[in-house]
């Protein structure tokens, strides 16, 4: 995935990047029903500050104010949406399960399908700090394009 943005700042191996959120919802059929769409529009033109590793470029060949190009992994992403998604999901039904084991009552097994909820969020939230200075979790820069050599195009 690719994203642009403007650098606020720079810190040593890494620079913060500016991004202002895009909605492509509006002309998704599926809007009215998608959760996804209802946070877009809560959060439209909101600017987000993101901070993306240099790799193998110095830190002073980039300027603020400039805009860079910069990238997550595709399997990244996988990975992220499915800890953020299965997580809670799969310890909502375990901490109904276990619940329903104790007593047959439902009431008591949608407390336990709460709890369960709640402790998935939980940890969805502590991988999210544990993993945090991970650098294959991290965005990276993409490298400049360099227009040094390219032959200009004449138009007829």
């Amino acid at each position: 995935m690719q994203e642009r943005g403007r650098i606020v700042a720079i810190d040593g191996n890494a620079l913060w990047v500016e991004t202002i959120q895009q909605s492509t919802c509006g002309s998704c059929s599926a809007q009215k029903g998608c959760g996804q769409g209802l946070l877009n529009k809560l959060g439209d033109g909101k600017r987000n500050h993101i901070r993306v590793l240099l790799g193998d470029a110095p830190a002073s060949s980039y300027k603020l104010g400039e805009q860079v190009e910069f990238s997550v992994s595709d399997n990244v992403l996988l990975k992220s949406a499915a800890i953020v998604y299965l997580l809670p999901l799969l310890a909502m039904l375990a901490g109904m399960g276990l619940a329903q084991q104790w007593s047959s009552s439902q009431g008591l097994a949608a407390i336990g399908a709460l709890l369960g909820f709640v402790v998935g969020f939980l940890l969805v939230r502590l991988h999210s700090v544990l993993s945090s200075d991970d650098p294959e979790l991290q965005p990276r820069v993409a490298p400049k394009r360099s227009t040094a050599g390219a032959d200009p195009v004449q138009v007829a």
